[in-house]
């Protein structure tokens, strides 16, 4: 997989400043793999990230195609952070009913920020190159990454099929901090209404009595934030979310869904991304399912009240 906007570069997996010579770079080497071996304390994940971060930089050539953006199939590149260009469908069956623009709200402020960071009125040729996203400040590139996961969730959900309708980026007044007025994804379908975040904190979380903890959070509670905006868009439509649902990159969650009792009555789950379909179309353990008429008038009442952010 690509990396993240998030994702350590391969200095700083190795604990070495980018412009360091070859000695140094060598010398960082060995000492992140004694610290990252098993044997001597360390895990086997961080001991293959350390050897694969060698391999991207380990060699002359190798680091002079990292430092240019260009270092491999599995190196990011313009086109791995760059919005996408619509592909041709191969499966004709029908996809799901769609509102919203998936992830543009976090664009916009991603070439916000970036231009801000480089200074107002210089010029910048690609707000994607790979050298410039990677010397940003973390809160950029995590801004970012979330335009990317929310993208990803849009097309996960598509799939879901004609009997679900999904509406992204519904703008609402309930914000965390320093996060925008913003639900996500909101989902209706005969297996609930579920209220939906699209997250990637470049580190992995837990669920912890109804909360999810984990060192990339930097103090930030999640579910409370997304209980809050589903609370308000469901009050303003009349309606209740049957689930509250945080989707994580695969890596970054222990189980395919883990969940967190309840909050107001609904599921609280944090989910990985690739188990996101698939939840919500088999439905939540204990989640009671909506009839036909029910899901027309609910359907309904979100239309009449539904704004976009």
């Amino acid at each position: 997989m690509p990396d993240s906007p998030l994702a350590d570069s391969p200095y700083e997996v190795l604990g070495v400043a980018s412009d360091a010579d070859a000695s140094a770079l060598r010398a960082a080497y060995r000492r992140a793999l004694r610290a990252a071996h098993p044997d001597t304390g360390g895990t086997t994940e961080r001991f293959d990230a350390v050897q694969r971060a060698w391999a991207r930089v380990g060699t002359p050539a190798a680091r002079a195609a990292f430092d240019r953006g260009n270092g491999g199939a599995s190196e990011p590149t313009r086109a791995t952070w760059a919005p996408a260009a619509p592909r041709p469908r191969r499966d004709s069956r029908p996809l799901a009913r769609s509102h919203g623009h998936p992830g543009g709200l976090s664009r916009e402020r991603y070439l916000g920020l970036i231009r801000e960071w480089v200074g107002l009125g210089e010029p910048i040729a690609d707000p994607y190159d790979p050298a410039l996203v990677r010397g940003a400040p973390r809160g950029i590139r995590h801004v970012l990454a979330d335009a990317l996961a929310e993208e990803a969730t849009a097309r996960s959900l598509s799939t879901l099929g004609i009997a679900y309708t999904i509406w992204h980026d519904l703008a609402t007044d309930a914000a965390g901090r320093d996060l925008p007025p913003k639900l996500d994804h909101l989902v209706l379908g005969p297996t609930g209404l579920f209220a939906i975040q699209s997250e990637d904190w470049g580190g992995p979380v837990a669920m912890k009595r109804g909360e999810l903890v984990g060192e990339a959070l930097d103090g930030e509670r999640p579910i409370k934030a997304l209980a809050a905006r589903a609370k308000a868009i469901g009050r303003a439509a009349k309606v209740k979310p049957t689930a509250l649902l945080v989707v994580v990159p695969d890596q970054y969650a222990a189980d395919p869904i883990e969940f967190g009792g309840t909050n107001r009555g609904a599921i609280v789950a944090l989910v990985r991304a690739s188990r996101l379909a698939s939840a919500v179309r088999e439905g939540l353990p204990g989640s009671a399912h909506l009839g036909g008429t029910e899901v027309m008038e609910v359907r309904s009442r979100l239309q009449a009240t539904v704004r976009f952010a």
